[in-house]
């Protein structure tokens, strides 16, 4: 047994410091500090596809910048995402804005004024407004063909002019992003309203192929990071499941609880039974808000991996 580690600060301590000095603390201050040593050893692995999920309202709540960091750096070789989190970064690529707000509101008074809550986020209703007149040249413009949530992803990021853009920076660097349930979100809508003009075929089975196959690759590890659970966490966990290898490793940020038989809120140990997690693998799951323990770890990767 080692001696607990009793934190300390100066002038001087960097993220990294902190994430270390928390790795040798306990609870939640521990496994945070074991998830930065585990991404870190992730990402240094040359041999490793590293896949990302990302579920919950990340981008409303200003995560988005952060993902397009990773993304950026490589952090990060397959994205899996929600059709919210696209819709979000859609709106704002268009013009579109979230605004800090208050969770305390009345929401009949927002309903009035044609405001959305997402917690303490505000959004004007009128952003889907833009979200349609941005997306209309973008879809008329697009091959009339069955495409993956990834093929059609790609065909739009490459048309978005604005740079902070996840799906732009994506597709100008040539990582696949897919979109399992794209239907359910506010692109889903705008696709199917458009559907007599575009013709636009997204068939998700053909996600499931692309990722098989980038999941057997026999010259690779894999290794997940998984920002809240859903659709995009099991699109890769049952590619894992349906493949001979496992991931070697696993960080998990989840506030949601295994209690009621989730996968939201399953362990990734659980993930073990099922041959989605190696048996060896280097793994934590972290009970935290995402929008707490995120900027910490990517800071802290920042000083580790310095260029």
């Amino acid at each position: 047994m080692k001696k607990i580690t009793q934190i300390s600060t100066n002038a001087k301590t960097g993220v990294s410091d902190i994430l270390r000095q928390m790795e040798g603390a306990g609870f939640g201050a521990k496994r945070l500090g074991i998830a930065a040593n585990i991404l870190e050893n992730m990402i240094r692995d040359k041999k490793c596809t590293k896949f990302m999920t990302v579920a919950g309202a990340l981008v409303p709540a200003g995560m988005k910048g952060l993902i397009i960091e990773m993304l950026e750096k490589k952090w990060v070789d397959v994205l899996v995402i929600t059709g919210a989190n696209v819709t979000h970064d859609l709106i704002e690529s268009f013009g579109g804005r979230h605004e800090q707000g208050n969770s305390s509101v009345d929401d009949k008074k927002l309903f009035d004024k044609k405001i959305d809550r997402i917690y303490d986020v505000f959004m004007p209703n009128s952003v889907y407004e833009k979200l349609e007149d941005g997306l209309a040249p973008i879809l008329a413009e697009l091959p009339k063909k069955e495409m993956s949530s990834r093929e059609f992803l790609f065909e739009i990021g490459m048309r978005i002019k604005a740079d902070d853009s996840i799906l732009k920076v994506a597709a100008k660097n040539n990582i696949p992003i897919f979109c399992p349930a794209i239907a359910d979100s506010g692109l889903g809508l705008q696709l199917f309203t458009r559907a007599g003009v575009d013709a636009i075929h997204i068939n998700n089975l053909l996600d499931i192929k692309e990722l098989v196959e980038i999941a057997w690759n026999d010259e690779t590890v894999n290794g997940v990071f998984i920002l809240g659970g859903g659709v995009p966490k099991n699109f890769v966990m049952q590619a894992m499941q349906f493949s001979p290898k496992t991931h070697r490793y696993a960080v998990q940020i989840t506030m949601d609880r295994p209690e009621p038989g989730g996968l939201s809120g399953a362990t990734l140990q659980e993930g073990i039974s099922w041959g989605k997690i190696g048996k060896n693998a280097e793994y934590v799951d972290v009970i935290c808000d995402i929008t707490i323990a995120l900027p910490f770890l990517i800071a802290g990767l920042n000083e580790r991996l310095k260029e």
